[in-house]
């Protein structure tokens, strides 16, 4: 089966999940809310790594594909980084902190094992 869309794609779908859980701890945090550094660092890098998924995904060749997928499994470890900079500071609880991170790492499993297959697609 041939993926047509972004939107098809495994490590998107759980980027989505990502972003969504991201936007809700901030949305359940007023500290963080007040916090627009925090707040603006834990958007976009939320956004980034779904962003570049989809602008790889647009590329003509796998090879080009695979020049953005590491781009975006880096942000995913710096949400994890964030996520304790918000919890340290009690700025969220617990089960929120290991959740979205939780999700951050598949998210960062999965582009890795993505960057793998691409890679080998074009040798």
């Amino acid at each position: 089966m041939k993926i047509i869309r972004f939107e098809e794609l495994k490590c998107w779908q759980e980027t989505k999940i990502l972003v969504r859980l991201v936007y809700q701890a901030i949305q359940k945090s007023a500290k963080i809310k007040s916090d627009f550094g925090l707040r603006d660092r834990l958007t976009r890098a939320a956004v980034f790594v779904m962003s570049n998924i989809a602008e790889g995904f647009s590329r003509q060749t796998n090879k080009e594909f695979v020049q953005f997928l590491p781009i975006s499994k880096s942000s995913a470890p710096e949400i994890q980084s964030l996520l304790y900079v918000a919890h340290d500071l009690g700025y969220i609880e617990k089960q929120i902190f290991q959740e979205t991170y939780d999700v951050a790492d598949k998210v960062s499993q999965l582009n890795s094992g993505f960057i793998k297959y691409l890679s080998s697609q074009h040798k």
